[in-house]
């Protein structure tokens, strides 16, 4: 069954594209076919698909901000036959009114944030938009903040987590500052491809965001699988 996760906020410089490449990355190296769709007109997470060694597991991408007149958009954005794992990258700035098509059959929403005053009220402003325009609905537990790049013990991130404790959103991850996100960047890499030894450290704070996802798929929620025309 194809599951689909969004990673979304409006605020740029967030880590969507961080977050969804190492998903992406995460689950082709698991077995899963992948497909890794990128809204953003920046292109990251397609120049991330385009440096990926041959020899890594194949990651299906679909530049989504693409505009083609000889194809039509359902034909741009189809999914390979027997698709089992979609991530979305959403670009920044994203509009309100465009956040229901985006989100409408997603199995999980994840709402990377920053330890930051300006990030805090932007991620607030995200997920009121979620609840209140996109009406998704809170019993259905879709929605996971990512406390993304964050420093132990400093009072930006105990000032982040009491905001989020606010919003009876659950805080699914709490990510570290580290130098090894901008080797899997540079290198077409996730974190789960790289020596464990290396990022062991790294890898125990994903622990939390992949038993959460897991358990979303698992609940199903009643919720259609991922479909083409949502996948755009």
């Amino acid at each position: 069954m194809t599951r689909k996760i969004v990673v979304l906020n409006p605020k740029g410089g967030s880590g969507k594209t961080t977050l969804a490449t190492n998903l992406a990355a995460h689950y082709a190296s698991s077995g899963f076919s992948t497909t890794l769709v990128d809204h953003d007109s920046q292109a990251s997470s397609t120049r991330w698909l385009r440096k990926r060694a041959t020899h890594l597991p194949a990651i299906n991408g679909i530049a989504a901000f693409e505009k083609n007149a000889r194809v039509t958009r359902s034909f741009l954005m189809r999914l390979p036959p027997g698709t089992t794992r979609v991530v979305v990258d959403t670009s920044a700035a994203i509009a309100a009114q465009d956040m229901p098509e985006l989100v409408r059959d997603a199995d999980a929403i994840l709402v990377p944030v920053l330890p930051s005053d300006i990030d805090i009220h932007a991620a607030s402003r995200c997920i009121a938009d979620l609840l209140l325009v996109a009406k998704v609905k809170r019993r259905e537990q879709r929605i996971g903040v990512v406390a993304n790049r964050t420093r132990r013990n400093t009072l930006a991130l105990q000032t982040l987590l009491r905001f989020l404790g606010t919003l009876d959103i659950p805080v699914v991850a709490t990510l570290r500052d580290s130098a090894h996100y901008l080797r899997t960047s540079e290198q077409g890499l996730g974190l789960h491809e790289m020596k464990a030894y290396l990022v062991r450290e790294d890898l125990a704070t994903w622990q939390p965001l992949l038993a959460w996802l897991e358990g979303r798929f698992a609940e199903g929620a009643g919720l259609p699988a991922a479909s083409l025309e949502a996948a755009g």
